[in-house]
């Protein structure tokens, strides 16, 4: 067991959980009523709507909607997506914000990475924003576009060098119409005019979701959310210095295999479940998919990896790696891999995974996406299951995760629109009930006072601050 497995008392609790145990009984996944009291309904600090529910004593302030104006004078882009926190600034808190659109309008960036049609009658629609936010006044100063001519940028990671690692959830192929190769991963730092738009192609083409940077060993962990075909990669820069850009000069593509387990299918686990790894090269990480398989994965799956159901989220956090699989589990009909979810600690110096969580029903956790946690050791995780009907009423959540296996309700999306409410407000977005769409992109920043969220659609980013004291967040 490595020094970081037993420095967080979080992780010594994770740790306690065994295999043995929960095949005799023992541990299990389930839900509580939350250590920071029960939800309700709350009015946003700037438009007075009630957009979200939160427990008594919490605040929150909406910020950079699809459609408000950008510092350039062009509209947010929409369906916001992950986002991380990447730089403070005296009074300002600096976010990089995914946009998953495959065509559309191209993002107002100055740099653009694919500016062909990528289909007879569009352009890449995805791509970044950066926001700025007073921590002393709790509200938006400006956003900017960052990076556009991108598509279906979904999730991805924060760097410990103070950037963004933009991840495309498509494997695309433009060339045909003009346009370029997608399914790319790209490098956002805090100042846009300094994104280089290249693609590393290093990090491979595939359904790419989420990435976390080890600190001390500078690889990278990312997933591929591709039902029941879904590895666990990590890129092994050549370059090691942890600048932006270094990871743009190359590195080896791997991925993870179990030892004595060729080929293994990990799409049912329970809590407690726990694998030795080891990791096989994936030689051509740019190479082209074979139906609806990703070239990488086809590669890694030759070489005897194991495959997750969807791999969504991933986290690091004190030597560790949070790994969400979004629908792993079986559903009604016996299908494995099409259940509610679960969440995996994979040590990266011991080469070790764990099953810490796993749902068994939509109460205790509605198909968790992006996952974050808190400087204190908090895990949260998104949920994008199309909503549950719990005791607070219909709609996607942000869930709270305890050491002992338990989740907990910590946020609920609020978001019902009428046509009076989108004119006092002065949006630019439909009217409608918005309460099952997923909720992305948790994150805090450095001093653990705000957590940021999003909500797809209508495309709104919410700041969030209260007692996060009276409970582990």
């Amino acid at each position: 067991m490595t020094a970081a497995l037993v420095s967080s008392p979080l992780v010594q609790a994770f740790q306690s959980l065994s295999t043995r145990q929960v095949s005799a009984g023992g541990p299990a996944s389930r839900r509580m009523d939350s250590p920071y009291g029960p939800i309700r309904p709350v009015k946003d600090e700037v438009t007075g709507l009630e957009l979200l529910q939160l427990p008594e004593g919490f605040s929150y302030a909406s910020l950079s909607w699809a459609g408000d104006a950008m510092a350039d004078g062009n509209p947010v882009p929409a369906r916001h997506d992950g986002m991380g926190v990447i730089a403070v600034d005296d009074d300002t808190i600096i976010l990089v914000r995914n946009h998953e659109v495959g065509s559309g309008r191209p993002i107002s960036a100055a740099t653009v990475y694919d500016e062909g049609m990528v289909s007879e009658s569009a352009r890449a629609g995805g791509g970044n924003t950066t926001i700025h936010f007073s921590r002393s006044n709790r509200r938006e100063i400006q956003t900017l576009p960052s990076l556009g001519g991108t598509m279906v940028n979904c999730a991805g990671g924060v760097t410990p060098w103070g950037t963004w690692l933009s991840c495309e959830e498509t494997i695309h192929d433009a060339s045909a119409t003009g346009g370029r190769r997608h399914g790319y991963v790209f490098e956002v730092p805090a100042d846009p005019a300094e994104t280089s738009g290249v693609p590393i192609v290093g990090m491979g083409r595939f359904e790419h979701e989420a990435v976390a940077i080890d600190p001390v060993s500078s690889y990278a962990y990312l997933t591929e959310d591709n039902r029941n075909q879904s590895p666990i990669y990590r890129y092994v820069p050549d370059n090691t210095s942890q600048q932006a850009g270094s990871l743009e000069q190359g590195g080896r593509l791997q991925a993870a295999r179990i030892k004595s387990m060729h080929g293994a299918e990990l799409l049912a686990p329970a809590m407690g479940d726990e694998y030795e790894l080891e990791w096989v090269d994936i030689a051509d990480p740019d190479m082209d998919p074979q139906g609806d398989t990703s070239g990488p994965c086809l590669q890694a799956r030759a070489a005897g990896a194991f495959t997750i159901s969807r791999g969504e989220g991933i986290w690091y956090h004190e030597g560790l790696m949070y790994i969400v699989d979004t629908s792993a589990g079986v559903n009604d009909a016996g299908r494995a891999g099409y259940g509610e979810g679960a969440v995996w600690m994979l040590d990266p110096h011991e080469n070790r995974m764990r099953c810490i969580f796993a749902s068994t029903d939509a109460n205790m956790a509605n198909n968790p996406d992006n996952v974050t946690v808190s400087p204190r050791g908090g895990i949260l995780m998104c949920e994008d299951g199309g909503g549950v009907e719990d005791e607070f009423g219909p709609g996607e959540r942000v869930m709270g995760l305890t050491p002992t296996g338990e989740s907990y309700v910590l946020v609920k999306n609020n978001v019902v629109l009428s046509d009076t409410d989108i004119t006092v407000s002065g949006k630019i977005t439909e009217p409608g009930d918005y309460r099952q769409t997923e909720i992305a992109g948790a994150c805090f920043d450095p001093s653990g006072e705000f957590l940021f969220i999003n909500v797809q659609n209508p495309g709104i980013t919410f700041a969030i601050w209260g007692p996060w004291e009276r409970g582990p967040v």
